[in-house]
């Protein structure tokens, strides 16, 4: 089996991270009181069954719109001061609803504006948030650090809209509102006392089309990311009818209040607690395959358990190991996507997994609710119990790589400098780089294979295009050329995007090379015409 893993707990030994736990975790509390309090403030409104659904709506909508612009954003700026800023802004836009609200002026229509607008902090803050825990703790606990910051959500989850329902009753949505205005400070303060060394270079930052193009094209290229994507898209899709239709259930079927509603929620949070607890065990013992297959499993059992039997008991111990099936799953993929992503484009990555994840939730429960219209809520979720079981099984067929959160994505800058005749300007381009290889006849199948795996290589490091040419008038000679759009993005390919395993890709190729390969740098000329 697999190496011992670190224990869930690991993380918390280092004070940045465990400051900024803390720190999140008060945050998420705040965040679930103000969604019931702003949902409250509708319940008695004419409009309510159009307007409360529209709070989800107009918290989540950003993220959705936003996700890849701030995952951009994250890459190209300092992260640090990118969620001060965010943190402060959230905290600003809630008190400013927290004061209208005192005085009376909270439409429903400032509300959803107001709620709209501090999703966008949301959609900003949270690929960066992800990106910078590859800073805080080594990479063998980045898996653990997950599955503490899904604790963290399902906790609050679980937690505070039961604090939010008895402190409205006690003093209105006001007290809430400024409750969670005050939970951003935490998380403000511990960013500014962390200090995270800056990285500077002696050459331009890129361009954000530019990013935005790269990190696309690094996707394209990295077969490891890609298949992180799949697996996220073929979970989440059918998981998102037990969320979607789980009201529906509760009322209709097991005939609960919303307090009883609020106890089945508290179930799917006390089992991704209970999941988080014995994660580290699981990998120790099993792979990040094993572990996907269990939590879609887990997750089918659940979900029939809920279309299928009416016992309260019953489909709250179901919903526990639902629970702790969801933190098995999304916490492999979250770690395997961090871990998959070298820092130059990490959060471009991961907002890309955090637009599957939100999107598919999105989508998916709006398909499993017209499901549920045309037929029943009962065989939408045999439905989506069903293809749950065939995303476990289909891990047969498209499995995580091996190599799968194992690889070298340290910085290496062991590309030698170009000698120039002139210095080019960074918006120059494009820049073709053509490399000549000598191989033996014998070599040649296996360099072919290997240039093959280089060319991915060069693809997602800035390469727009590439091509292996072999000679025909010279034996066993062989032509390298990519294009990279221009000569500022070409130097980001020599000093911030090669990584450890780039190194090691180019190491293998020279292999089966006999002696060492040229390389030449031509600059396209522009028409003067």
């Amino acid at each position: 089996m697999t190496t011992a893993a670190p224990s869930t707990w690991a993380p918390l030994r280092s004070p940045v991270f465990r400051a900024l736990w803390i720190a999140q975790l008060v945050s998420n509390l705040g965040t679930w009181m103000q969604t019931v309090g702003a949902q409250w403030m509708l319940v008695d409104d004419p409009r309510a069954a159009v307007l409360v659904p529209l709070v989800q709506t107009a918290t989540t909508l950003p993220v959705m719109l936003l996700a890849l612009p701030s995952g951009v954003l994250a890459d190209l700026i300092d992260r640090r001061r990118l969620l001060i800023a965010t943190q402060g802004a959230m905290a600003a836009g809630v008190a400013f609803l927290a004061t209208l609200t005192g005085f009376g002026l909270t439409t429903p229509a400032v509300l959803l504006i107001v709620l709209f607008v501090i999703g966008c902090g949301q959609a900003l803050t949270a690929p960066a948030w992800q990106a910078i825990q590859p800073d805080l703790v080594p990479p063998q606990q980045i898996p653990a650090a997950a599955a503490l910051g899904s604790m963290s959500m399902n906790g609050a989850r679980a937690i505070g809209p039961a604090i939010a329902g008895a402190l409205v009753s006690l003093a209105g949505p006001t007290l809430v509102f400024a409750l969670n205005a005050v939970s951003f400070i935490g998380i403000v303060a511990v960013l500014i006392w962390w200090r995270r060394p800056p990285i500077e270079h002696n050459f331009p930052p890129e361009r954000a089309l530019a990013a935005l193009s790269a990190g696309g094209r690094y996707i394209r290229s990295s077969p490891i990311v890609r298949r992180i994507l799949l697996r996220t898209a073929l979970f989440i899709g059918p998981a998102s009818a037990l969320w979607g239709l789980l009201p529906v259930i509760a009322a209709d079927q097991l005939g609960l209040s919303s307090s009883g509603y609020g106890l089945l929620l508290g179930a799917l949070g006390v089992g991704a607690l209970l999941g988080a607890l014995v994660l580290s065990r699981l990998r120790s013992r099993f792979g990040q395959n094993t572990l996907l297959a269990l939590g879609a499993g887990g997750f089918a059992v659940a979900t029939v358990v809920l279309a299928l039997v009416h016992s309260f008991a019953a489909v709250l111990a179901a919903l526990v190991v639902g629970g702790a099936a969801w933190l098995l799953s999304l916490s492999t993929l979250n770690a395997s996507m961090q871990l998959s992503l070298p820092g130059w484009v990490r959060a471009r990555g991961l907002s890309v997994y955090q637009l599957i994840f939100m999107g598919g939730q999105a989508l998916g429960s709006v398909v499993w609710g017209v499901l549920a219209g045309a037929t029943s809520s009962v065989n939408s979720l045999l439905v989506s119990a069903g293809l749950l079981a065939a995303c476990g099984v289909s891990l047969l067929w498209w499995p995580l790589h091996r190599s799968t959160g194992n690889l070298d994505l340290s910085p290496s800058s062991h590309w030698p400098e170009p000698t120039l005749l002139f210095e080019p300007e960074p918006l120059d381009g494009p820049v073709l780089v053509l490399t000549s290889y000598r191989v033996a006849p014998e070599n040649e199948e296996a360099f072919v294979a290997a240039m093959a795996v280089l060319g991915r290589s060069r693809q997602r490091t800035g390469a727009a295009q590439w091509r292996l040419f072999r000679s025909v008038e010279e034996a066993s000679t062989y032509i390298e050329t990519f294009v990279v759009r221009s000569w500022g993005e070409h130097m980001h390919q020599h000093y911030t995007r090669l990584t450890g395993q780039d190194q090691l890709i180019e190491q293998n190729v020279e292999k089966y090379t006999d002696g060492e390969a040229v390389s030449q740098h031509y600059l396209a000329v522009r028409d003067s015409g």
